[in-house]
């Protein structure tokens, strides 16, 4: 249990070493073998491997653990359960990519057997929809394009994929490649809001007030859900404040009002934003 808290501290908090650099986000290590540094007054590293669970996203495999004699690194008896996985997230500390060489000093393949249980199916639209969704997920989107567009070229209307695609495209300021995506993706599904919440983002980041006001009410009238049609409405409440256009900031603040309780943080925004209110 003790081994088992500190390997939940190691992903945790950034710890420092003087030996191996730890300077690689999760998300730059898939499919590889990683080491996590090890705390202050330990002499001792886990390493594992990182992979993307398509259902259940980017995981950690641990392997064992090393110490480093004379330069080199020491596998050390594993004493924990195996199979031992960990899911990752955006708090998991940076880790260190083994090299070809530490890799041998470890005795270890180049990636496991087992991977391949992971990658029967990574050929398929589905395939490349969960990996574009995951790295979507931890804010890692300019990897999530790659897969997302491979499935687009096979079927670009598989459920689920043109949201991702397009969310992708917006997240990494690629507004105008998601207005593409998603232009097409109305005009084979006009009840989706999702889409429009995204088509109204990527028109407000682009400066066209006038087109996000049009998509926004339109992805409003058809959406049932309180909350993401306020998220649609306070972003344009949040535009008009920006270029000082009163009229339009009041016409939008009185929709916002109509989908969110008094003092939730959209309220809260929008009374800050009238405080804040110079000409």
């Amino acid at each position: 249990m003790k081994k088992l808290l500190l390997l939940i501290v190691l992903f945790s908090n950034f710890c420092f070493s003087q030996n191996l650099s730890f300077d690689k986000k999760f998300t730059d290590a898939v499919d590889k073998w990683v080491a996590f540094d090890k705390s202050p007054n330990d002499s001792t590293y886990i390493y594992g491997f990182i992979y993307i669970d398509e259902q259940a996203g980017f995981t950690f495999d641990y392997g064992s653990s090393f110490t480093i004699k004379d330069n080199k690194l020491e596998r050390l008896t594993n004493n924990m359960e195996a199979g031992l996985k960990s899911r990752l997230t955006t708090n998991t500390a940076d880790v260190h990519i083994l090299t070809k060489d530490e890799l041998k000093q470890l005795n270890l393949p180049n990636q496991p057997d087992w991977l391949q249980n992971y990658k029967s199916n990574d050929n398929t639209v589905a395939y490349f929809k969960n990996i574009g969704f995951h790295y979507n997920h931890v804010g890692a989107s300019q990897k999530a394009i790659a897969p997302l567009q491979k499935g687009y070229a096979i079927d670009p209307h598989f459920d689920g994929l043109e949201f991702e695609l397009a969310y992708a495209y917006n997240a990494t300021q690629n507004h105008q490649k998601a207005i593409e995506v998603l232009t097409k993706a109305i005009q084979n599904d006009a009840q989706n809001f999702w889409f429009f919440r995204e088509l109204g983002f990527a028109y407000k980041n682009m400066g066209n007030l006038e087109k996000a006001e049009e998509i926004y009410k339109k992805g409003i009238a058809i959406c049932t859900d309180n909350n993401q049609k306020a998220e649609m409405a306070v972003n344009m409440v949040q535009s008009y404040f920006k270029t000082k256009n009163k009229a339009k900031f009041d016409e939008w603040a009185m929709l916002t009002q109509q989908f969110i309780e008094k003092n939730s943080v959209f309220d809260q925004y929008i009374e800050y934003w009238k405080d804040n209110w110079s000409e």
